[in-house]
């Protein structure tokens, strides 16, 4: 199985800077603005964020939370399904702008039970959605508003992000 590098640490950090960058210009600052990290890798994207959205706004903290699809994902029908943590801000998500935080965009799947598990805990004013990498092949009418890097990619190849992988190297990898 051949295999390509085509992001790597620097590119990830430059593409959360300018995402971070961009929420904050969509949202006019940082005010009513909820992160959630969708698990696995998403929540991690999702902390690094939040440090250079409070690094730009150093006299504001953003709120973060962890927002767990498992029981929401319509491809894990019959499997073995493992419940993890759900974490939102202690304030709660009405009337605030969340912004969902993925590592991929593929089908859309993942999104749309994201946003499914997000109506149980309130009202968001609007949710908004952050991916490090758009490979396209949406099967469900889902478009991200911020977006690291758009990989046009077949549908065999498998795009995986590895963050602090074995090596201590984040990177972006095409295999297939």
């Amino acid at each position: 199985m051949s295999q390509r590098a085509v992001l790597d640490g620097p590119d990830i950090l430059r593409a959360l800077r300018r995402i971070s960058h961009e929420i904050l210009e969509a949202n006019e600052g940082p005010e009513n603005l909820v992160i959630l990290g969708i698990p696995t890798r998403g929540v991690e994207l999702a902390k690094r964020i939040v440090e250079i959205l409070e690094a730009i706004e150093p006299n504001q903290s953003i709120e973060f939370g962890i927002l767990d699809i498992t029981m929401y994902r319509d491809d894990l029908v019959n499997a073995e399904r493992e419940i993890l943590e759900t974490r939102l801000p202690i304030s709660g998500i009405d009337n605030k702008v969340v912004v969902l935080v993925d590592d991929v965009l593929f089908s859309g799947r993942t999104v749309r039970a994201a946003l499914d598990a997000l109506t149980g805990y309130g009202r968001p004013k609007q949710v908004k959605l952050a991916v490090l990498v758009d490979r396209g092949h949406r099967e469900l009418p889902i478009r991200p508003d911020f977006v690291g890097k758009n990989l046009p990619t077949s549908v065999a190849e498998r795009v995986s992000v590895q963050l602090l992988g074995s090596d201590g190297i984040d990177q972006v990898v095409i295999s297939g």
